[in-house]
């Protein structure tokens, strides 16, 4: 059946080459428009549509506080799709973090002629976003009312085990709101981490400030030689793929250049695969929510290699893809729901 589309953009020639853009395709359904949320509601509860593509900026209600009154509700898996400044790149981070499944940049200019080319790319993106299940956040303003966490003071840890036994975790849809939930659960001293979550440029940056702020363990996007080390957290930078390495007992990153792998740069596969070849059993593999398969074969080299690995399971996942496929492999040794991952990592971690 073809993928029921809702469009709310307060720009008329958006919604129009929207509609240009999707009529016609068979897979695709667009069965409405409205320019703000205000006339957009009683429409979508009338005819619930399988898919939302919304705007951010719009007079009387903007996108986000309608995303996140929708996602208090009964959750609908919406795509945004907005003109991304640096500004708009931090409330696109909001959305995601508020439920979105998805977001697509739209450019100032030539705005015909980009949606032209990149048809087949938004096309995939809303059918991907039907097969999602978003989860309903009962109180979506929680994490923007968290208060400063405070952390020791440098050079000090109160952790009994001194060894850093690494982790290294994929996600993609969904992933921004199950890393923060993991994150969150987790004292400043707790091992070191490496994540890949699929995300465009420069929001990686962004994402890994505002997860820093709320979270006990020092969050940073990677740069090439970063040291992971006990209480830090580093996120693959979007555009580059990120690997481990180990040095004199130490673990490093190298941020690197390279064509996608499984379709996505940074890909899950190539920190996996990375990190069995210089960690071996020293490492704990999770691989979470996402679209796609990426990040399977690699977590098969580290379970193979006697790695410990996890797989979030399908009732917790906003898109059960990554996990079934590395389950199907048979490269999972236990699948836990989101808020059993962090209590693992910590037993994971004292394990002589």
């Amino acid at each position: 059946m073809a993928v029921k589309v809702y469009v709310v953009d307060d720009s008329a020639v958006v919604r129009q080459a929207l509609q240009h853009m999707l009529s016609g395709h068979p897979d695709i359904e667009l069965i409405g428009s409205a320019p703000n949320p205000l006339i957009a509601m009683p429409a979508i509860q009338k005819n619930r549509p399988d898919v939302l593509l919304l705007d951010i900026e719009m007079p009387g209600m903007d996108g986000l506080t309608f995303l996140r009154q929708i996602m208090a509700g009964t959750p609908i898996p919406t795509v945004i799709c907005s003109t991304l400044s640096t500004e708009g790149s931090k409330v696109a981070l909001d959305a995601l973090a508020a439920g979105a499944v998805a977001v697509l940049a739209k450019p100032k200019l030539g705005l015909k002629q980009f949606l032209d080319d990149s048809r087949r790319e938004m096309i995939q993106t809303l059918k991907d976003a039907a097969r999602a299940k978003p989860r309903q956040h009962s109180n979506p303003g929680a994490a923007a009312a968290r208060p400063a966490v405070v952390r020791p003071p440098a050079g000090t840890s109160v952790h009994t085990y001194a060894v850093n036994k690494p982790v290294v975790i994929g996600s993609s849809t969904g992933g921004t709101q199950a890393l923060e939930a993991v994150l969150l659960a987790l004292p400043s001293d707790a091992p070191g981490i490496a994540i890949t979550q699929h995300m465009p440029e420069k929001f990686t940056a962004m994402y890994a400030q505002r997860l820093d702020g709320i979270c006990a363990m020092n969050v940073r996007e990677a740069k090439d030689g970063d040291r992971l080390v006990r209480g830090v957290v580093l996120i693959a930078p979007g555009g580059r793929h990120m690997q481990l390495r180990k040095a004199a007992g130490q673990y490093f990153v190298n941020v690197i250049d390279g064509p996608p792998v499984n379709r996505h740069k940074p890909s899950v596969d190539v920190l996996f695969r990375s990190a069995a070849e210089c960690a071996g059993s020293d490492i704990l593999g999770i691989i979470m929510t996402g679209m796609g398969d990426d990040g399977a074969r690699g977590m098969k080299v580290l379970h193979d290699g006697g790695a410990r690995t996890i797989a979030q399971n399908e009732e917790t996942c906003v898109v059960f893809g990554m996990p079934k496929e590395a389950i199907k492999l048979q490269a999972v040794d236990d699948v836990l729901p989101l808020e059993s991952i962090a209590r693992a990592i910590l037993q994971f971690d004292s394990r002589a």
